[in-house]
């Protein structure tokens, strides 16, 4: 029997090009989406969501008491990603509003970029790249960017959830050694490991979980890769390490802000690659976050729990 959702109104917090937003209207509920290029400011999403009963949000949007207390009508939240660090989760279980999330869909994609960004400073692929725009290839040359051995190499991985397991079976495929957090000491495992994952989410345990000393335990030859939040890192001290060497490289989907502005001292250092928070960007990932997010707007808007209910709260 088809289910019948109460009619709301919902905030959809950017215009999503995924069919499965088509639900959301077609089961009666009065859908807005917010018009601009980039995401509504924080007084831009106080203003908007004042009447609105549901509300579907990227990443990029902080909804906390302030937006909360603008909302009184609202009854549900989706995340359009795994991490909600974005949300206040405790006020909204204080109101009774359930979040949803989106997991397990973009585990595969975000470990192929992984291993991608691994791989790309490894081999030192954007040196190599920008060489030939700028005529500096010449010939073949047998001393040029010469860089790490990934296979055979020790991988450490950092957080061992879904997507920390999904990068250690890539490393399989490289007969690398891997090290997890679940069965060895991260002390052990930064002073062992070529390359050094980070798979945790953002909490007040992990914020700044890598700082100097962590950089500093790790080997003058590793690579840091991280496409968890960039507030796990603390970047003073990756740009310190980074210019004195104290590791050898660093590959970064994500940053602390994002993005990062073009004048930012992380973007002048050494060794280096950042991009632009791409780790679940495919076209069917991003369309199953799309189809996840409505699921659970669906369900909390007609007070049933949510399919990916987080926080303690979902019905």
């Amino acid at each position: 029997m088809r289910r019948h959702y109460p009619v709301a109104r919902v905030l959809v917090t950017r215009r999503l090009p995924f069919p499965s937003l088509e639900r959301l209207p077609a089961a009666g509920h009065d859908v807005q989406t917010w018009p601009g290029e980039l995401p509504p400011s924080a007084r831009e999403l106080r203003d908007a969501i004042r009447d609105s009963e549901g509300l579907l949000c990227l990443l990029t949007e902080r909804v906390d008491d302030e937006v909360l207390d603008a909302a009184p009508h609202l009854r549900a939240v989706a995340v359009m990603a795994v991490g909600t660090d974005n949300v206040d989760l405790e006020a909204c279980r204080r109101r009774g509003i359930p979040v949803g999330n989106t997991p397990g869909v973009l585990t595969e994609a975000t470990a192929d970029l992984a291993f991608a960004l691994l791989l790309a400073a490894a081999r030192k692929l954007p040196d190599a790249a920008a060489a030939i725009p700028a005529g500096a290839w010449l010939t073949w040359e047998p001393a040029a960017f010469l860089g790490a051995d990934v296979h055979g190499a020790t991988l450490g991985i950092v957080g061992y959830g879904r997507i920390g397991q999904a990068v250690a079976r890539r490393a399989n495929g490289f007969d690398m050694r891997v090290l997890t957090t679940r069965d060895t000491e991260l002390t052990a495992l930064l002073a062992a490991a070529d390359f050094v994952t980070l798979h945790v989410p953002l909490t007040e345990a992990t914020r700044h979980l890598v700082d100097t000393d962590f950089l500093n335990r790790m080997k003058p030859t590793a690579i840091l890769v991280n496409t968890s939040r960039g507030g796990v890192i603390d970047q003073p001290a990756l740009i310190a390490a980074l210019n004195a060497k104290t590791i050898a490289g660093a590959a970064l989907d994500v940053t602390d802000p994002e993005p990062l502005p073009a004048d930012d001292p992380l973007l002048n250092v050494p060794n280096l690659l950042v991009v632009p928070h791409i780790g679940s960007a495919t076209r069917s990932t991003r369309a199953r976050m799309a189809e996840l997010a409505v699921d659970n707007l669906l369900a909390g808007l007609a007070g049933e729990p949510m399919p990916h209910g987080v926080g303690g709260t979902t019905s």
